[in-house]
């Protein structure tokens, strides 16, 4: 018996049920099923009579649609099966067919309501219509593929007849005679001028969240099964990308940990033991402090007085005309801001022409590295043509939109916007305008941005308005607090929020708070997920720094988890300016239509001149297009394992209690424990929160004069720039400073 036997032979008896019911008439649409385990689908062949079919027939192919089994030519509409398969890991076959009813609503263009609770935990919450697109072509894939992330099994496919998915054979033929039954009574209603009473929303959300729980089940059974493939997949991939950015360095074997896709999730070889690091950092936070010698510090500060003159005397210029001197947090440093005139791969260069190792990296969104030679002088093109904005449509709008759409399939739609608050805000502000609901639960400590609803628990977990000052009370009287990690505290939020009119949105940084500074356990946003789900509230994914960093498809497409928005920052365009934006699907997305037309009370306001302008969006389209090529989110996150392999390593030869843990391209080295501190211990708070917080600034000054620069002294970016020369240089640095400190 052959290896596809089984499945070839399914979709004949498929057929066959379906025939004998009339779903399926002489050689019109076509049925396909989901290989067990495997990245492949058998599929029947184009315009041959069903009851003719015999497993022979029946072709095997991979998702790129190359024929594995099967002589005859595979339908016309393999390419639509393939996507329904990748975008939905809990549909196991697929129909696709005509059915009369549900073609006339379509004629008439009415999509089909939740009707009954039948319908919404079988079928979904409705059954949309998928706009037309011609047979067997990229346009009605990618109008299907932008429908999928309803979760619905249902659709109508505007002169195409009908597309209906399950999670095994039973199910696929029980939703065709379900939506045969509903389609027939909402044209019989309509047509007798009657309205269609609807089921009440909290009915209807009981239902849906039945069927995404079958639906996550099987998606968990389908992952299972199709972990090894994608495993070796990934580990095939990463040294050609090595090989094509010209890292001279020999490529470093890749496991994957429970990846979506291999593209996604590459960039991160191995996933932290969150149980152990959180073990280390509670032994640091509860010691005493290992700092640098005073002798050693004293030599580290004469540095900047000596060496950076210039930097001292524009930035205490800037001091009369500028808020503490510099206009971005990033840019303050102990004891004054360097102030830097060229940027280069892996180096930055300051006023007074020194050289630093830059694992600042802007604050995450230089994966290529800085001012990266092709991506610029796609820019300067622009400029010579267009200049930086026009205030019009630009196609660039329209081609970056398309790509973070491959690469995040998740991302439906895309509004481009200023900066990550901003995108945060019209996140929030679209997911109360679609769900009629209030709330907003963030994690203690979480950084989502500087707007008003968001100045809560900043930086400190248990701290809510400490930092809000100038925000009125009512500006954070929807906003919600849960402690990192605690599903149980979530869910207890979710509860009480029901009682007052509900809760719109959960928002995450996937990687857990402060870019994983307090990470999460692997599987925590797949329970976020769920609970979001049972309770009705959307799930928001915070992808500033992660977008993209940890592969092409973000934290979403490493985690395997679909949100319903996604926010970007300055990872959207690449380092480049006006950079941010909001995706998500498609009928969330609608509320922000653009143009004053829009239906009273139905469009979430959000503008901005400058949002979306040319030099942005090409920018980032471009910045995009060489990381694909390259492979710099798997490069960078090399370079991430190498610098924290070799900072453990050392950490461990000198009896520190330090702290170095990874995900990927992004590099926690924790020394004081202050990003530790929260309100559960207030005594250690209170007693630690000053001298943890200065001997942070300390060590960044320390690793600054010998020539890194970091993110606050405890954070670091890698990217495709990093051979391991430099992280090897890097490394011999820290290991000088890590001599001088006290103990040592």
């Amino acid at each position: 018996m052959g290896q596809y036997d089984s499945s070839r032979e399914l979709v004949v008896s498929t057929c066959h049920r379906l025939l004998e019911r009339g779903y399926l008439k002489a050689t019109e649409g076509n049925v396909s099923v989901r290989v067990p385990g495997r990245a492949l689908f058998a599929i029947t062949p184009s315009n041959y009579d069903y009851g003719e079919m015999k497993a022979d027939d029946i072709c095997v192919l991979d998702f790129d649609l190359r024929r594995l089994s099967g002589t005859r030519k595979a339908s016309i509409e393999s390419g639509l099966h393939a996507a329904v398969y990748q975008e939905r890991p809990d549909v196991n076959v697929v129909i696709h067919t005509h059915q009369p009813y549900a073609s006339a609503l379509a004629l008439i263009d009415k999509p089909i309501p939740a009707l009954f609770d039948e319908q919404v935990a079988y079928l979904g919450r409705g059954v949309a219509i998928v706009p037309y697109g011609p047979s067997g072509t990229t346009f009605l894939k990618r109008r299907v593929r932008a429908k999928l992330g309803s979760g619905a099994n249902a659709y109508i496919l505007a002169n195409h007849g009908v597309l209906v998915l399950g999670g095994d054979v039973g199910r696929a033929v029980h939703n065709m005679a379900l939506l045969e039954k509903v389609a027939l009574d909402y044209l019989l209603t309509l047509l007798s001028g009657e309205k269609a009473p609807g089921i009440p929303l909290p009915i209807r959300e009981i239902a849906f969240a039945k069927l995404r729980a079958d639906e996550k089940k099987l998606a968990r059974q389908e992952a299972e099964a199709a972990r090894e493939i994608a495993a070796d997949a990934v580990a095939t991939s990463v040294a050609p990308a090595a090989a094509a950015a010209g890292n001279g360095g020999a490529a470093a074997a890749v496991t994957v940990a429970t990846p979506d896709e291999g593209v996604a999730a590459c960039a991160i070889s191995s996933y932290p033991d969150v149980a152990r690091v959180y073990d280390d950092l509670e032994r640091l936070v509860a010691g005493p402090l290992r700092k640098v010698k005073p002798a050693a510090m004293a030599q580290y500060l004469d540095y900047f007085e000596t060496k950076c003159a210039r930097s001292k005397a524009l930035t205490t210029e800037a001091g009369e005309y500028i808020p503490g001197g510099v206009q971005h947090n990033l840019a303050f440093n102990h004891p004054f801001p360097i102030a830097i005139e060229k940027a280069d791969g892996a180096y930055l260069w300051d006023a007074d022409g020194n050289r630093y190792i830059d694992f600042l990296q802007a604050g995450g969104p230089t994966v290529l590295g800085s001012n990266y030679a092709p991506v610029r002088d796609k820019v300067v093109e622009l400029l010579q043509e267009c200049g930086p904005v026009t205030g019009l449509f630009h196609e660039y709008e329209l081609r970056l939109a398309e790509l973070v759409n491959r690469f995040m399939p998740a991302v439906e739609m895309f509004r481009m916007l200023g900066s990550g608050t901003e995108s945060v805000m019209a996140a929030i502000r679209a997911a109360r305008t679609h769900t009629g609901k209030k709330f907003v639960i963030k994690v203690g400590g979480a950084y989502h941005g500087w707007s008003d609803q968001m100045v809560y628990a900043l930086h400190v977990p248990g701290t809510w308005r400490f930092e809000s000052k100038g925000i009125p009370l009512g500006a954070t009287s929807r906003t919600r607090e849960v402690y990192p990690n605690d599903l149980k505290a979530l869910r207890r939020k979710l509860v009480q929020n029901r009682l007052l009119g509900g809760t719109a949105a959960v928002i995450v940084e996937p990687v857990g708070p402060e870019s994983g500074t307090r990470p999460v356990p692997f599987e925590f946003n797949a329970q976020v997920r769920e609970l979001c789900d049972e309770f009705g509230a959307l799930l928001i994914f915070d992808e500033v720094v992660t977008g993209f960093r940890l592969g092409l498809g973000g934290a979403q497409g490493y985690f395997g988890v679909r949100p319903d928005l996604t926010v970007f920052g300055k990872c959207i365009a690449g380092g480049y300016p006006m950079a941010g934006g909001v995706g998500g699907r498609s009928d969330v997305m609608m509320s922000f239509a653009s143009g004053i037309g829009g239906k009273s009370g139905e469009r979430a306001y959000v503008g901005g001149t400058l949002s979306a302008n040319p030099l942005s969006c090409a920018a980032g389209y471009f910045s995009l297009l060489e990381m694909e090529r390259t492979g710099a989110p798997a490069l960078a996150g090399r370079a991430g394992d190498r610098l924290t392999e070799g900072l453990r390593a050392m950490i461990e030869r000198f009896g520190l209690p330090y702290v170095a843990f990874n995900q990927g391209s992004i590099v926690h080295l924790e020394t004081s424990g202050v990003m530790l501190l929260d309100l559960h211990h207030p005594i250690r708070f209170a007693r630690g929160l000053k001298p943890r917080k200065h001997m942070m600034e300390e060590m960044g000054a320390a690793y600054m004069a010998s020539g890194i620069v970091t993110l606050a002294g405890s954070r670091m970016y890698t990217s495709m720039a990093d051979s391991d020369e430099v992280i090897d240089d890097a490394l011999a640095r820290f290991e000088q400073v890590f001599a001088n400190v006290e103990g040592v």
